[in-house]
């Protein structure tokens, strides 16, 4: 399957909204009105100097969103979001091998690229770990869910040098003294 990641652009900004707004996202918090994201859009949510967002097309089809954030910190993240109907076909996995190397050619001078989610989003979980990425956090009842629950939280990386090598470096989970 042909894909293509292209720039967003403010006048993509009613393609955004009806992205946004007429899908569901289960795993990401808050509703999406689209007053807000249009609000959003023109404050450069979407794009500006610390934030640039890319159309992940499928077969011509906007299929999904990659926001990548942070560019002003040196450890940069990301928002995935991929429409139902394209789920499960390969795009996540394939949208953030291709944002991590965006970012790391990009960026020059990061060590590191970030990514959060739920700790019930299975798909995505397998994503990072295939993709490269080390599980790094995990955070108690952290992220408040549309149904009012707090979910807990799971955070992944990925180095620069373990990209570079193909290689994952874990971190120390036995480093507390005395433990």
């Amino acid at each position: 399957m042909h894909i293509e990641f292209t720039r967003f652009s403010p006048d993509d900004t009613e393609r955004l909204v009806a992205f946004m707004t007429e899908e569901e996202w289960p795993f990401h918090a808050g509703t999406q009105d689209p007053e807000a994201v249009r609000q959003r859009a023109g404050e450069g949510l979407y794009d500006d100097e610390e934030t640039r967002s890319f159309w992940v097309l499928a077969v011509g089809e906007h299929a999904g969103l990659v926001r990548l954030q942070d560019f002003a910190d040196d450890t940069p993240m990301f928002d995935l979001r991929i429409k139902k109907a394209w789920r499960g076909r390969g795009l996540g996995a394939r949208a953030v091998t291709w944002l991590t190397g965006y970012l790391f050619t990009e960026l020059p001078d990061i060590a590191r690229i970030e990514g959060t989610t739920r700790q019930d989003n299975h798909a995505m979980r397998a994503i990072f770990r295939r993709s490269g990425y080390a599980k790094e956090a995990h955070y108690r009842q952290a992220w408040p869910g549309q149904d009012g629950q707090l979910y807990d939280s799971v955070g992944y990386a990925i180095l620069r040098q373990d990209w570079a090598s193909g290689t994952v470096t874990p971190p120390d989970w036995h480093d507390e003294p005395g433990a």
